[in-house]
């Protein structure tokens, strides 16, 4: 029984973005920046960083914390980005004209946004 309410008290509050316009490689140089930091922190950088990646990691980590302020009810303040995650997503495919009436395809890449924060 006591391993079972060790279990509830350490629950991860987790967040996900999916098919977010934005190659999954640029935000991964973003999300390394976070992890490791308190929500606070990790907000305040995202929010002045002029990267759009920052922009979207930015709103799935507030959710988080908003997730874990309404549902768990736990403290913000000592909350840490535990990990995060950023998964490729489907591609949008286009066609370029191309000399000679051939067509170069270009692949608008989405990725998956997934942020886990614990105490």
């Amino acid at each position: 029984m006591a391993k079972e309410k060790r279990e509830k008290d350490t629950v991860n509050i987790r967040a996900v973005g999916k098919f977010l316009r934005m190659p999954p490689d640029k935000v991964r140089i973003m999300a390394r920046n976070v992890i490791g930091l308190q929500v606070q922190q990790a907000l305040d950088l995202l929010r002045f960083s002029p990267n759009k990646s920052a922009a979207l990691i930015y709103k799935v980590l507030h959710s988080a914390s908003a997730n874990a302020s309404n549902n768990f009810e736990k403290n913000v303040d000592r909350m840490v980005v535990d990990k995060i995650f950023v998964d490729r997503g489907s591609m949008l495919k286009r066609y370029h004209p191309c000399a000679h009436g051939r067509a170069k395809p270009i692949l608008k890449r989405t990725c998956h946004i997934t942020v886990i924060i614990n105490e």
